[in-house]
């Protein structure tokens, strides 16, 4: 979710940002371009804080995500209409793991041109990375996962979530939430903005359990309500591309309170 992702990247990337830009081969020095892609239902924000310690930052509008996409309905604004919202055709539905790499590997093709790349993903975005340094190992100097997924031996991020460490986590809570069948609409629909309690206390307690409420507020109502059905159970493994992946230098920032989920198996 979009203020857990940024506080986390502003507080870790931020103090990170020094060594990762000086560990860029001298051949590739310049401007460092932090690109930024986001989880699920996650819009285009890069990271001020970078930018004002003088870094480029840009973010990727991944498919079905950008105000073109009709993400956002009048059956969405309250009062909410969620008969509409139910059966209101997805953006989303047939979106899959290639255009959402496709889509940052065109970013990475522009930024790098001007100079060294680090290419940041949170969440379910690490998969997106990794395919992105699988296809473009060459113009990537580091990438960085913020409490992402980071499949190596596991395949997907399906199979990340069915481990044994994935049972504490609290992402369930979301569930209650969905609005519409899945199988119909070709995505997965929540309703950030609905204003029952309970969900809104479970979704806190497993995305921004640290954060305020009005903090919490602002990123749920900031949430896009659809996400693909095809990113978590794709081929998410690093090194499989042409030179692959695995290549590329990576980093790690993980959130310490609020359950946020993380699977590397090297």
């Amino acid at each position: 979710m979009g203020i857990t992702r940024r506080g986390a990247i502003t507080t870790g990337g931020a103090v990170l940002a020094a060594s990762l830009t000086a560990s860029v081969p001298a051949r590739r020095r310049g401007v460092v371009t932090f690109v930024f892609v986001t989880g699920a239902n996650g819009s285009a924000q890069a990271d001020p804080e970078l930018a004002l310690r003088g870094h480029r930052t840009v973010a990727v509008e991944l498919p079905g995500h950008g105000p073109e996409a009709t993400q956002f309905t009048a059956a969405y604004q309250a009062p909410q209409d969620l008969a509409a919202l139910a059966a209101a055709p997805s953006p989303m539905a047939g979106i899959t793991l290639a255009d959402y790499v496709a889509a940052t590997v065109a970013v990475v093709r522009r930024a790098a041109r001007h100079g060294p790349v680090i290419l940041v993903g949170g969440s379910m975005g690490g998969a997106t990375i990794t395919g992105a340094a699988n296809a473009v190992p060459e113009l990537i100097d580091r990438l960085v996962y913020v409490s992402a997924f980071c499949c190596a031996k596991l395949r997907s991020i399906e199979e990340c979530l069915a481990t044994p460490e994935a049972r504490t986590s609290r992402f369930g809570a979301i569930l209650p939430g969905a609005v519409g069948d899945p199988a119909k609409l070709g995505a997965v629909r929540i309703n950030w903005r609905t204003a029952d309690r309970t969900f809104l206390n479970g979704v806190k307690q497993a995305l921004m359990a640290d954060a305020s409420e009005a903090e919490f507020l602002a990123m749920l109502n900031s949430s896009l309500p659809d996400d693909t059905l095809h990113v978590s159970g794709a081929d998410a493994r690093g090194g499989r591309g042409p030179g692959g992946g695995c290549r590329v230098r990576t980093s790690g920032i993980r959130g310490t309170r609020a359950s946020r989920r993380r699977c590397r198996t090297a």
